[in-house]
Protein backbone atom coordinates (compact mmCIF):
# COMPACT_ATOMS: atom_id res chain seq x y z
CA UNK A 1 0.00 0.00 0.00
CA UNK A 2 1.39 3.39 -1.04
CA UNK A 3 0.88 6.14 1.55
CA UNK A 4 0.98 9.87 0.85
CA UNK A 5 2.30 12.20 3.54
CA UNK A 6 0.67 15.44 4.61
CA UNK A 7 2.71 18.66 4.97
CA UNK A 8 2.76 18.10 8.75
CA UNK A 9 4.11 14.58 8.25
CA UNK A 10 6.77 15.86 5.86
CA UNK A 11 7.86 18.31 8.56
CA UNK A 12 8.35 15.38 10.93
CA UNK A 13 10.25 13.44 8.30
CA UNK A 14 12.41 16.51 7.70
CA UNK A 15 13.37 16.46 11.37
CA UNK A 16 14.44 12.83 11.05
CA UNK A 17 16.23 13.64 7.81
CA UNK A 18 18.25 16.43 9.35
CA UNK A 19 19.40 14.09 12.11
CA UNK A 20 20.43 11.50 9.51
CA UNK A 21 22.44 14.12 7.64
CA UNK A 22 24.19 15.29 10.83
CA UNK A 23 25.14 11.76 11.85
CA UNK A 24 26.49 10.92 8.39
CA UNK A 25 28.67 14.04 8.47
CA UNK A 26 29.98 13.12 11.93
CA UNK A 27 30.76 9.57 10.83
CA UNK A 28 32.54 10.82 7.74
CA UNK A 29 34.72 13.14 9.85
CA UNK A 30 35.61 10.25 12.18
CA UNK A 31 36.48 7.81 9.38
CA UNK A 32 40.26 8.04 9.50
CA UNK A 33 42.95 5.41 8.88
CA UNK A 34 43.09 3.06 11.87
CA UNK A 35 39.50 3.65 12.98
CA UNK A 36 37.50 0.42 13.28
CA UNK A 37 34.13 0.18 11.57
CA UNK A 38 32.48 -0.69 14.89
CA UNK A 39 33.82 2.57 16.35
CA UNK A 40 31.88 4.47 13.71
CA UNK A 41 28.79 2.48 14.64
CA UNK A 42 29.26 3.34 18.32
CA UNK A 43 29.53 7.03 17.42
CA UNK A 44 26.29 6.91 15.46
CA UNK A 45 24.55 5.06 18.31
CA UNK A 46 25.63 7.75 20.78
CA UNK A 47 24.33 10.52 18.51
CA UNK A 48 20.98 8.76 18.13
CA UNK A 49 20.66 8.47 21.90
CA UNK A 50 21.58 12.13 22.44
CA UNK A 51 18.85 13.17 19.98
CA UNK A 52 16.23 10.98 21.64
CA UNK A 53 15.68 9.20 18.32
CA UNK A 54 15.50 5.55 17.31
CA UNK A 55 17.62 3.56 14.89
CA UNK A 56 15.84 2.43 11.73
CA UNK A 57 18.34 -0.39 11.20
CA UNK A 58 19.09 -1.97 14.58
CA UNK A 59 16.95 -5.08 14.97
CA UNK A 60 15.46 -4.79 11.49
CA UNK A 61 14.76 -8.17 9.91
CA UNK A 62 13.57 -8.37 6.29
CA UNK A 63 12.35 -11.59 4.73
CA UNK A 64 15.76 -12.58 3.32
CA UNK A 65 17.61 -12.34 6.65
CA UNK A 66 18.04 -15.17 9.15
CA UNK A 67 18.80 -12.79 12.01
CA UNK A 68 17.94 -9.15 12.85
CA UNK A 69 20.41 -6.51 11.73
CA UNK A 70 22.94 -6.01 14.57
CA UNK A 71 24.02 -2.37 14.14
CA UNK A 72 22.81 1.19 13.55
CA UNK A 73 25.04 1.78 10.52
CA UNK A 74 25.71 -0.14 7.34
CA UNK A 75 29.42 0.27 6.59
CA UNK A 76 30.17 -1.11 3.13
CA UNK A 77 33.89 -1.19 2.44
CA UNK A 78 35.50 -1.31 -1.02
CA UNK A 79 33.85 -4.26 -2.85
CA UNK A 80 30.84 -4.36 -0.49
CA UNK A 81 27.89 -2.65 -2.18
CA UNK A 82 25.25 -2.64 0.55
CA UNK A 83 24.45 -3.72 4.11
CA UNK A 84 28.04 -4.09 5.33
CA UNK A 85 27.98 -4.98 9.05
CA UNK A 86 30.37 -2.87 11.19
CA UNK A 87 33.09 -5.01 12.77
CA UNK A 88 36.65 -4.63 14.06
CA UNK A 89 38.11 -4.05 10.57
CA UNK A 90 40.35 -0.95 10.70
CA UNK A 91 40.08 1.61 7.94
CA UNK A 92 43.06 2.06 5.65
CA UNK A 93 44.18 5.09 3.69
CA UNK A 94 42.50 4.99 0.28
CA UNK A 95 39.58 2.76 1.27
CA UNK A 96 36.21 3.43 -0.38
CA UNK A 97 33.56 3.46 2.34
CA UNK A 98 29.78 3.66 1.91
CA UNK A 99 27.86 4.54 5.06
CA UNK A 100 24.10 3.98 5.12
CA UNK A 101 22.09 5.27 8.08
CA UNK A 102 18.47 5.59 9.09
CA UNK A 103 16.77 7.11 12.10
CA UNK A 104 13.21 7.69 13.28
CA UNK A 105 11.99 10.79 15.11
CA UNK A 106 8.45 10.73 16.44
CA UNK A 107 7.73 7.58 14.46
CA UNK A 108 8.85 8.95 11.08
CA UNK A 109 11.99 7.71 9.31
CA UNK A 110 14.79 9.26 7.29
CA UNK A 111 17.29 7.17 5.31
CA UNK A 112 20.43 8.23 3.45
CA UNK A 113 23.85 6.97 2.36
CA UNK A 114 27.13 8.58 1.41
CA UNK A 115 30.28 7.15 -0.15
CA UNK A 116 33.70 8.70 0.35
CA UNK A 117 37.35 7.80 0.44
CA UNK A 118 39.34 7.39 3.63
CA UNK A 119 42.15 9.88 3.21
CA UNK A 120 42.75 11.29 -0.23
CA UNK A 121 41.90 8.18 -2.25
CA UNK A 122 42.71 7.61 -5.91
CA UNK A 123 41.26 9.30 -8.97
CA UNK A 124 39.35 6.20 -10.06
CA UNK A 125 37.57 6.04 -6.70
CA UNK A 126 36.51 9.66 -6.96
CA UNK A 127 35.18 9.11 -10.49
CA UNK A 128 33.07 6.18 -9.27
CA UNK A 129 31.67 8.17 -6.35
CA UNK A 130 30.88 11.20 -8.50
CA UNK A 131 29.16 9.02 -11.12
CA UNK A 132 26.93 7.51 -8.43
CA UNK A 133 26.00 10.95 -7.14
CA UNK A 134 25.19 12.06 -10.72
CA UNK A 135 22.86 9.08 -11.14
CA UNK A 136 21.02 10.19 -8.01
CA UNK A 137 20.80 13.79 -9.20
CA UNK A 138 19.48 12.65 -12.59
CA UNK A 139 16.42 11.23 -10.84
CA UNK A 140 15.45 14.41 -9.00
CA UNK A 141 13.79 16.33 -11.87
CA UNK A 142 11.33 13.45 -12.24
CA UNK A 143 10.17 13.60 -8.60
CA UNK A 144 7.17 15.77 -9.49
CA UNK A 145 3.41 15.20 -9.54
CA UNK A 146 2.27 13.46 -12.72
CA UNK A 147 5.57 11.79 -13.55
CA UNK A 148 5.81 8.01 -13.60
CA UNK A 149 7.84 5.78 -11.32
CA UNK A 150 9.55 4.40 -14.43
CA UNK A 151 10.75 7.91 -15.31
CA UNK A 152 12.75 8.01 -12.06
CA UNK A 153 14.17 4.53 -12.63
CA UNK A 154 15.05 5.26 -16.25
CA UNK A 155 16.87 8.45 -15.31
CA UNK A 156 19.06 6.54 -12.84
CA UNK A 157 19.76 3.78 -15.35
CA UNK A 158 20.54 6.18 -18.19
CA UNK A 159 22.99 8.18 -16.11
CA UNK A 160 24.70 4.97 -14.98
CA UNK A 161 24.98 3.59 -18.51
CA UNK A 162 26.71 6.75 -19.70
CA UNK A 163 29.55 6.04 -17.28
CA UNK A 164 30.14 2.38 -18.14
CA UNK A 165 29.87 1.33 -14.50
CA UNK A 166 27.77 -1.65 -13.45
CA UNK A 167 24.48 -1.66 -11.56
CA UNK A 168 23.76 -4.53 -9.13
CA UNK A 169 20.78 -6.45 -10.44
CA UNK A 170 17.57 -6.32 -8.41
CA UNK A 171 18.54 -3.53 -6.03
CA UNK A 172 16.96 -0.11 -5.74
CA UNK A 173 15.12 2.35 -3.55
CA UNK A 174 11.82 2.29 -1.69
CA UNK A 175 8.99 4.21 -0.16
CA UNK A 176 9.54 5.45 3.37
CA UNK A 177 7.51 7.05 6.16
CA UNK A 178 6.26 5.50 9.39
CA UNK A 179 8.13 2.37 8.28
CA UNK A 180 11.64 2.38 6.91
CA UNK A 181 10.62 0.31 3.89
CA UNK A 182 7.23 1.06 2.36
CA UNK A 183 5.70 0.61 -1.07
CA UNK A 184 6.56 1.24 -3.82
CA UNK A 185 9.84 -0.44 -4.69
CA UNK A 186 11.93 1.90 -6.84
CA UNK A 187 14.06 -0.02 -9.30
CA UNK A 188 17.34 1.50 -10.44
CA UNK A 189 16.49 0.40 -13.99
CA UNK A 190 13.28 0.97 -15.89
CA UNK A 191 11.37 2.31 -18.86
CA UNK A 192 10.02 5.87 -19.01
CA UNK A 193 6.29 6.38 -18.98
CA UNK A 194 5.66 3.17 -17.05
CA UNK A 195 4.57 2.47 -13.50
CA UNK A 196 2.47 4.40 -11.01
CA UNK A 197 1.98 8.12 -11.31
CA UNK A 198 3.73 10.19 -8.68
CA UNK A 199 1.51 12.30 -6.45
CA UNK A 200 2.10 15.03 -3.90
CA UNK A 201 3.16 13.52 -0.59
CA UNK A 202 4.87 10.44 -2.00
CA UNK A 203 8.26 9.97 -0.33
CA UNK A 204 10.96 7.76 -1.82
CA UNK A 205 14.46 6.77 -0.77
CA UNK A 206 16.38 7.13 -4.05
CA UNK A 207 19.59 5.10 -3.93
CA UNK A 208 21.65 4.23 -7.01
CA UNK A 209 24.58 1.87 -6.56
CA UNK A 210 27.39 1.56 -9.11
CA UNK A 211 30.29 -0.88 -9.40
CA UNK A 212 33.67 -0.38 -11.04
CA UNK A 213 33.69 -3.75 -12.76
CA UNK A 214 30.80 -2.91 -15.09
CA UNK A 215 28.72 -6.02 -14.34
CA UNK A 216 25.41 -6.51 -12.54
CA UNK A 217 26.33 -9.60 -10.51
CA UNK A 218 26.66 -9.70 -6.74
CA UNK A 219 27.08 -12.18 -3.89
CA UNK A 220 25.88 -12.39 -0.30
CA UNK A 221 28.73 -12.74 2.20
CA UNK A 222 28.90 -15.17 5.11
CA UNK A 223 27.45 -12.68 7.62
CA UNK A 224 24.12 -13.01 5.80
CA UNK A 225 23.85 -9.26 5.21
CA UNK A 226 26.77 -7.83 3.25
CA UNK A 227 26.18 -7.65 -0.51
CA UNK A 228 29.47 -7.58 -2.45
CA UNK A 229 30.45 -7.36 -6.10
CA UNK A 230 31.01 -10.79 -7.63
CA UNK A 231 34.21 -9.65 -9.37
CA UNK A 232 35.83 -7.93 -6.37
CA UNK A 233 35.58 -4.46 -7.90
CA UNK A 234 34.77 -1.44 -5.75
CA UNK A 235 31.27 -0.04 -5.32
CA UNK A 236 29.60 3.24 -4.40
CA UNK A 237 26.14 4.03 -3.01
CA UNK A 238 24.39 7.40 -2.73
CA UNK A 239 20.96 7.83 -1.15
CA UNK A 240 18.57 10.51 -0.01
CA UNK A 241 14.96 10.57 1.17
CA UNK A 242 13.00 12.75 -1.27
CA UNK A 243 9.38 13.94 -1.24
CA UNK A 244 7.20 14.80 -4.22
CA UNK A 245 5.65 18.25 -3.69
CA UNK A 246 3.79 20.80 -5.80
CA UNK A 247 6.93 22.93 -5.71
CA UNK A 248 9.19 20.14 -6.93
CA UNK A 249 11.35 17.53 -5.22
CA UNK A 250 12.04 18.13 -1.53
CA UNK A 251 15.21 16.43 -0.26
CA UNK A 252 14.62 15.58 3.39
CA UNK A 253 18.06 14.21 4.29
CA UNK A 254 20.31 17.13 3.43
CA UNK A 255 21.56 19.49 6.16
Amino acid sequence: MVTLKSPAELDRMREAGRLVARVLEAVRAAARPGTALKELDALAADLIAEAGAESSFLGYRPAFADTPYPAVLCTSLNDVILHGVPDSTPLRDGDVLSVDFGAAVGGYHGDAARTFTVGEGDAAAHRLIEATERAYRAALPHMVPGARLGDVSHAIESAARETGYGQPEGHGGHGIGTAMHEDPHLSNTGRPGRGMRLREGLVLAIEPQLTEGGGDGWRLLADGWSVATDDGSRAAHHENTVAVTADGPLVLTEP
